[in-house]
């Protein structure tokens, strides 16, 4: 017989009512706000950039010039390995071989990427597919062939689940994670000799450099499957695609000891609350993942073309989306760009069989990393790091403000109409950049002794200050500058200008309002100068404009130049 004492009575009462906190979810607020993601930090960041369908060569240089500067810790791509031929976006998801050859790169370019990124303090992360290889026959992009239970060299008959039919009942667990997945050849990742062919494929990405993947289709092998991989491989952390819904039996929940999991239900109300009321964003956490394995997005490749979630064509609404993401401590950031589409499996225009063109951002695809918007939020995301929700306020429907203890405040006004107000914040008096509304602190916002703001936000508007940001504060080292000389001979009709746009901000980031006009003093030629750093590499065009905004693209590829060592660089180009 035991003897209970006093104190043993006491702790097994609060340890009844902590589980009864528990059970009626009074626990989960705390922990869904104030817990640090498990993306490991580099250096003070950890924002994810997912560039869907980049090649190799476009990453590496968005690294150098943009990601990099801009404070992402990650960029993920697309898969590295062989797949099938094909112009369609999924055919990167269809696996021939583990050569690191893909539509988008040789294993070199693949190499050279990882490395002018780490280079650029951006860590890499691969979307590995390990769940199935691809269905039917044929070969891959690097001349592999294949077959049904044939891939020569790696895999046989049985190496794949018995089940050979396509999952039809989402609602029978065995089915989902034994069965295939859209006539797609489901590995036997019970195995010991195919988890060691996938760990051996992963360890050869991260001899490479890779930081971490992003596991597909993780909810189509059991937990302690991809468990089995990831003790056979060599230290880069995971992000788990596990796609929950109510009362299926494979829940996102099982997965969070290998990892961080994406939380879809994120993307989903966001959704719903930016089409409906954007004061229920105040508990986004609540009834999801903890926030130390939740991987949140606005958007990804799948949701976005399937109306689950917001995307680009949301226009002014996905980029507030995306500015409350950056700003509200809840899980891990991934931060979308693809490109424009047409249809569900339209791949990059221009795209072939083998190969994919390279980003252009004058053209096609989104480039959100450049908006003047996702940049400030990112660095206000790395600024307030730790500090918890204060001084929120809402006005009962599409207004919110809220604070970052006292390093930051952020508004969003999710109407068709501007509001002016003053919101109360616990930042310190002074002068503030709008890291939302410039890139160059050319519009600021002031705090008052009492924490006090005034603003006008425009329809579907938002402001975001923080301490790192504020008028007069020494601005970041940066190579000396110097004036780089432009002319062109670019012929006009009356009401016409042109313009010189490019890649960098002083160029106006490719939107063509926002570039450099150039002077007509000299017509045909158009002349002017811009300051660009010493050593600096950028791509640009020329753009007309004329009187009501219309604008007309040269033709041809993205023109490139690099600024020399002494600042000094003469553009002498002819329209085309």
């Amino acid at each position: 017989m035991t003897r209970r004492t006093p104190l043993f009575a006491l702790l097994t009462a609060l340890l009844a009512a902590f589980a009864t906190m528990v059970a009626l979810g009074l626990m989960t607020a705390t922990t869904s706000k104030d817990a640090a993601a498990s993306t490991p930090p580099r250096g003070d960041r950890d924002v994810i950039l997912n560039l869907f369908q980049w090649t190799w060569n476009s990453v590496a240089s968005e690294c150098t010039s943009t990601i990099g500067p801009a404070g992402f810790g990650y960029v993920q791509v697309s898969p590295p390995n062989e797949h099938v031929t094909g112009t369609q976006w999924w055919t990167s998801y269809q696996p021939v071989s583990y050569q690191i050859e893909s539509k988008l790169g040789t294993r070199a370019e693949f190499a050279a990427m990882v490395d002018a990124c780490d280079a650029a303090g951006v860590g890499v992360i691969a979307d590995a597919v390990v769940n199935h290889m691809a269905a039917d026959s044929g070969s891959g992009v690097a001349g592999s062939t294949y077959g049904q239970d044939s891939f020569p060299g790696i895999y046989g008959g049985n190496d794949f689940n018995d089940c050979r039919t396509d999952i039809s009942d989402y609602g029978n667990r065995w089915e989902v994670q034994n069965c295939r997945l859209v006539s797609l050849q489901d590995l036997r990742t019970g195995s010991d000799y195919v988890r060691g062919r996938l760990a051996d494929y992963l360890n050869d990405l991260t001899s490479l450099g890779v930081a971490g993947f992003r596991i597909d289709a993780a909810k189509h092998m059991p937990a302690e499957d991809l468990a089995a991989i990831k003790a056979q491989s060599s230290g880069a952390f995971w992000v788990q695609e596990v796609i929950g819904a109510a009362g299926e039996p494979i829940q996102p929940s099982e997965y969070t000891g290998n990892g961080d999991v994406h939380e879809f239900d994120y993307g989903r109300q966001l959704r719903n609350d930016f089409d409906g009321q954007i004061k229920n964003l105040r508990y986004i956490g609540d009834d999801k993942l903890p926030s130390d394995v939740a991987s949140v997005f606005v958007d990804n490749h799948d949701t976005e073309r399937n109306g689950e979630t917001m995307n680009y064509t949301w226009g002014a609404k996905y980029v507030l989306a995306n500015t409350f993401m950056l700003s509200w401590p809840y899980g891990s950031p991934t931060v979308y760009s693809g490109y424009e589409f047409s249809g569900h499996d339209a791949g990059v225009p221009g795209s072939t069989d083998t190969s994919v063109p390279d980003a252009n951002c004058g053209g096609v695809f989104t480039c959100t990393q450049r908006w003047t918007e996702i940049r400030g939020m990112v660095g206000f995301h790395n600024e307030v790091a730790g500090t918890s929700v204060t001084n929120w306020w809402d006005d009962g429907s599409n207004n919110i403000g809220y604070g970052r203890g006292d390093r930051g405040y952020v508004a969003i006004n999710n109407t068709g109409s501007s509001v002016t107000r003053t919101y109360q914040t616990s930042l310190p008096a002074g002068t503030y950049c709008d890291v939302v509304a410039a890139s160059d602190c050319s519009v600021t916002l002031t705090v008052d002794g009492a924490g006090r703001l005034d603003a006008t936000l425009p329809a579907y508007g938002a402001l975001a200050v923080h301490i790192g940001a504020t008028s007069g504060s020494a601005p970041s080292p940066t190579p000396d500058a110097g004036d780089v000389s432009v002319a062109v001979h670019a012929e006009t009709v009356w009401g016409q200008s042109v313009y010189l746009v490019g890649d960098r901000p002083e160029l106006g980031s490719w939107t063509p309002s926002d570039g450099v006009a150039l002077s007509a003093a000299s017509y045909p030629t158009w002349t002017g100068t811009v300051d660009l750093p010493a050593g600096t590499a950028f791509e640009y065009k020329y753009v007309k404009i004329d009187e009501s905004g219309n604008v007309t693209w040269e033709s041809g590829a993205n023109r490139t130049a690099t600024v020399g060592p002494d600042g000094s660089l003469g553009l002498n180009d002819a329209w085309k």
